[in-house]
């Protein structure tokens, strides 16, 4: 029996492959069963390869595999593809209909199951997804009963014997694995789980969740990949709470619309992907200058321009710093799991509206969009911090004057009121003004307002801005990443340390105002710091030197051709750089 195991499942888009991997996955989950999901797909509805890649394990895990245990093909191009991938004794289950072949010198073993044919005896083809899975449990040693939960989710609604039809395909699909092609392996058979219930998710319904659970009951967005979940988790469960999305005609109008409910006393945010955070670079400064907090996601993915749309990144990060024209303070964060993606999204909005800034919450389409077992979330530790707010009555203002809404403070944050407060009158404008918001050009309010607001984040609080895994005093290397190579970095260090290699980990998960204190003394003690980051030019890397120094012993391991890492990809490349 094996503890780990690495399942994939690939065809045409459109043909299904997405829900024969939900129906997989979800079924072992309930079973007690940590799983990580990877799909890759193309930017269009129909047609092109697409593939859905499950890890299963009895532990923890958090990063794609290396390998392959079992390939199930609904055509010739899946084997093709992927093949590469399987390791010797793997699995390759593969339609009958396309007459499927593999070489003959792989030490991989073909069964060639009639996926559409028992499908459409039962009633429609639709359902050969189903009698994939049916061969897969074979294979496992799951009893075919254990989908019928899934399955009634799934399709319930279409009626009682929809769900009957569905289960006879899973179950036809073990019996003729075992029958009619005489599987009798047992080296492919998982060991039991612990049963024990846990939440199952991508990152960005961890996201739109955490904005719930915030306090958040306003999104203004437009859709695009891989930032659309979002909203459309969003879209469903906000009525219920009193709230409401818009899909606003373009991203300028997502940015400025939440602007103006987060100004009107709402806790509102946006979410988009690069090159919807270029549109809203100009509104990103207006926040900065009117003081206005805006939450902003930015699921990152490859580019420039439309790029790689359905593709792995992380090539926005000096862009989400440095993008907007003038000098405003930003916050940047980067949650590296599912569980700190919905944490870290109540403390953007706890941070947007103490500091009245904007807030970027930077993701990647690994993490917002992979698939992972995650512990039971704890709300009872969710505070919900308004900052300067004013909601008691305000005092009579002498000789009927303005509320000084952009009073110069020593720490930066003035204090703010919601529209229509009697005594709280005041402008608001994007051009520079003085304490009561009136446009002025006078040199020294320019210097006492710009020094205002720049000082903000001087006195910022961030709850472990950096996770770390500190296991020597004096490493032989320090490797560093952000958001989603958290868990595939780990699983390299275990392999460096099997070997004699000394490894500290740093996970950065505040980006800007970047963590120094916290950096410093790790890269210190280092005798050679990695950088593992998805883009071409070392962007974290260049932050890290600019912030900590040390230049002379930090490297770069980067990856950008649209894939994630692999954890031998990170465990030899460390290897060649140290």
């Amino acid at each position: 029996m094996i503890s780990q195991l690495s399942w994939k499942v690939g065809g045409q888009q459109g043909e299904g492959i997405e829900s024969t991997g939900e129906v997989f996955s979800i079924a072992l989950n309930r079973l007690g069963y940590y799983l990580y999901g990877y799909r890759h797909f193309s930017s269009r509805i129909k047609g092109g390869h697409t593939n859905n890649k499950i890890r299963v394990s009895t532990t923890q895990v958090r990063s794609i595999s290396d390998d392959l245990d079992i390939l199930v093909a609904f055509d010739q191009e899946t084997i093709d593809v992927n093949f590469h991938e399987l390791r010797a004794g793997g699995i390759v289950l593969a339609d009958s209909k396309f007459n499927p072949t593999i070489s003959d010198e792989a030490n991989v073993t073909l069964y060639s199951v009639p996926f559409t044919a028992i499908a459409t005896e039962l009633g429609t083809s639709l359902m050969k997804n189903m009698v994939a899975i049916g061969a897969t449990s074979a294979i496992l040693d799951i009893d075919p009963s254990g989908y019928r939960d899934v399955v009634n989710d799934t399709y319930g609604r279409k009626g009682e014997k929809i769900v009957e039809k569905n289960m006879q395909a899973i179950e036809k699909g073990a019996e003729y694995l075992k029958n009619e092609l005489g599987f009798d392996r047992q080296d492919m058979y998982l060991e039991k789980a612990d049963g024990n219930k846990r939440m199952f998710m991508i990152g960005n319904d961890a996201i739109a969740l955490g904005a719930l659970a915030g306090g958040s009951r306003f999104m203004a967005a437009y859709p695009i990949t891989p930032a659309s979940e979002i909203m459309e988790y969003l879209i469903e469960k906000l009525p219920k709470f009193g709230g409401a999305v818009i899909q606003t005609e373009d991203e300028i109008a997502a940015c400025t619309m939440a602007i103006g409910a987060n100004y009107a006393g709402a806790r509102t945010f946006t979410a988009s992907a690069g090159p919807g955070l270029s549109l809203m670079m100009e509104a990103i400064g207006l926040s900065g200058i009117t003081e206005q907090p805006l939450v902003i996601v930015d699921t990152q993915r490859g580019g420039p321009s439309t790029g790689l749309p359905t593709k792995q990144e992380q090539s926005d990060l000096m862009a989400m710093i440095y993008g907007t024209h003038g000098e405003i303070p930003k916050v940047v964060m980067a949650p590296s799991t599912v569980q700190e993606a919905f944490y870290d999204t109540i403390e953007a909005f706890n941070i947007a509206e103490e500091y009245q800034c904007p807030v970027i919450l930077l993701t990647d389409l690994q993490l917002s969009l992979g698939k992972q077992t995650v512990e039971p979330l704890d709300y009872s530790n969710i505070e919900i911090r308004r900052g300067k707010l004013q909601t008691e009555e305000l005092p009579e203002i002498e000789n009927k004057g303005y509320f000084k809404r952009f009073e110069v403070t020593k720490d930066g944050v003035s204090p703010r009121v919601i529209p229509g407060m009697k005594n709280g009158i005041h402008h608001v404008t994007g051009v520079e003004h003085d304490e009561t918001g009136k446009p002025s050009e006078s040199a020294g309010n320019r210097i006492d307002q710009m020094d205002k607001r720049l000082r903000k984040l001087n006195s910022m609080q961030f709850k472990n801005p950096v996770h770390k895994n500190i296991q020597h005093e004096n490493p032989d290397v320090l490797l560093v990443g952000f958001i989603s190579t958290r868990g595939t970095i780990e699983e390299a260090i275990v392999r460096l340390e099997a070997e004699g290699v000394k490894v500290n980990h740093a996970q950065i998960r505040l980006i800007h105002p970047f963590p120094t204190e916290e950096m410093l003394p790790l890269v210190e003690s280092a005798k050679k710091v990695i950088v593992v980051e998805n883009n071409a030019t070392g962007q974290l890397a260049s932050l890290l030197k600019m912030n900590v120094g040390h230049a002379n012993k930090i490297s770069s391991l980067l990856k950008y051709d649209g894939n994630p890492f692999l954890p031998h990809e990170i465990h030899t490349r460390s290897k060649e750089l140290i």
